[in-house]
């Protein structure tokens, strides 16, 4: 936002109140900084899950590949992985931060550290200026101007300063903001036999979120995820989690795994037959190593009710195909979600009716705009909640009035 502001010719100036800038950057992508996704513009879109339709004029006018030129034309090398994910070359989230702060040097972007926005000040229905705090020295001053983009982020990981401070400038200044939830964060499970599972982490395996009075699907994919200390996790998760945020606050949701998502049942069960075939003098528990990764075998056999000492020439029919069953439908009960502490990011936020999709203006204030977490606009993992915020930024810093 800072950098196409001051390239349209305005002086620019960038209030962080922590001791650097980018902290909330510098974590993303596990420390390697996913700043995008190179999908198609559809891709791009479906990848929303709160407001869609609110920004389709800011994916318009800077679209992810305007990003990746952005970044280009700053000497940021960068490259593409699985699921479209772009990264920096060298996998340092420490050169995207790097890359912006040597272009606001060179646009002479004055940035103050260590500086704490108190107050937005506003009078006649126009934004008039800042009451900012040194963070060191607890002195107070107050700053004019004739625009402001707010650009806080949200509620989550709050030790890099995101602690909501634009929800509280949104709604001083008369805006709506709708109610904020962790979202891209781990379920917490009820079964106890999940905490065996610990530190397991499953690949290319298909996911599904119901809800199990109606059967109503809520969230499918098919990817990586991983059992933790508490629940479960991984990329397919957090996506998951997104969407059912608001669904999981009244009631339990059912997760149902297919561990083997590239066989059908019958299928599965000559494969499961041929490795019988195959240890036909063992017993039951020493008969899965081929199937299934080590840690999830003594769960797979409690479950499947079939007796762990019993030789596998002696198990029937109809126990071998209530063990493919299984298989293709591992279920577990979700009871809720972590807290903010291990969310990526935040659902909820400034209300989109209030702003304009267009600029990014506030429709209640004229000199105040919102850019990326802060607004009401989430999306599912893979670069593209980057996305929301670069395009949001662009589209109020090219509309400063």
């Amino acid at each position: 936002a800072a950098i196409t502001a001051a390239r349209n010719g305005n002086q620019v100036i960038l209030f962080e109140k922590n001791e650097k800038l980018g902290k909330k950057l510098f974590m993303t992508g596990k420390g390697r900084c996913n700043f995008t996704n190179a999908g198609d513009s559809e891709d791009i879109f479906n990848s929303v899950v709160t407001n869609r339709k609110f920004l389709y004029s800011a994916f318009n006018g800077f679209s992810n590949y305007d990003t990746m030129g952005f970044f280009d034309e700053l000497g940021l090398a960068f490259k593409i992985e699985r699921g479209n994910r772009v990264f920096p070359e060298s996998d340092h989230s420490s050169d995207v931060i790097g890359a912006l702060q040597r272009e606001m040097k060179k646009l002479s972007v004055e940035v103050h550290l260590n500086t704490e926005v108190v107050q937005v000040c506003h009078k006649d229905g126009r934004f008039t200026g800042l009451r900012v705090k040194d963070t060191v020295t607890g002195s107070k001053r107050m700053v004019q101007g004739n625009a402001l983009i707010i650009a806080t982020g949200g509620n989550s990981y709050q030790s890099t300063g995101s602690t909501g401070d634009g929800y509280r400038f949104a709604k001083e200044l008369g805006h709506e903001v709708t109610p904020i939830l962790p979202a891209l964060v781990p379920f917490i499970v009820k079964e106890e036999w999940e905490r065996e599972l610990q530190g397991l982490s499953l690949k290319n395996v298909a996911v599904t979120i119901s809800d199990p009075d109606t059967g109503k699907k809520i969230y499918s994919d098919f990817g990586e995820m991983l059992f933790t200390h508490f629940g479960v996790s991984g990329p397919t998760v957090l996506s998951a989690s997104s969407y059912a945020a608001k669904v999981i606050r009244q009631k339990n949701l059912l997760l149902t795994i297919d561990l083997k998502p590239a066989l059908d049942e019958a299928q599965l069960d000559e494969r499961v037959l041929r490795d019988f075939e195959e240890a036909k003098n063992k017993s039951f528990k020493n008969s899965l190593d081929k199937l299934l990764p080590k840690k999830l075998i003594p769960v797979v056999v409690e479950l499947s009710k079939i007796p762990p000492d019993k030789k596998i020439h002696e198990v029937t029919k109809q126990e071998r195909q209530r063990l493919v069953t299984l298989l293709k439908n591992f279920k577990l009960t979700l009871t809720g979600l972590r807290g903010f502490q291990e969310a990526i990011i935040t659902q909820g936020g400034v209300s989109v009716k209030e702003v304009n999709p267009a600029t990014m203006e506030s429709k209640l204030v004229s000199g105040v705009y919102f850019a990326g977490e802060v607004l009401d606009v989430d999306a599912v993992t893979g670069g593209f909640n980057l996305q929301i915020a670069w395009s949001t930024a662009y589209a109020a810093a090219a509309h400063l009035s």
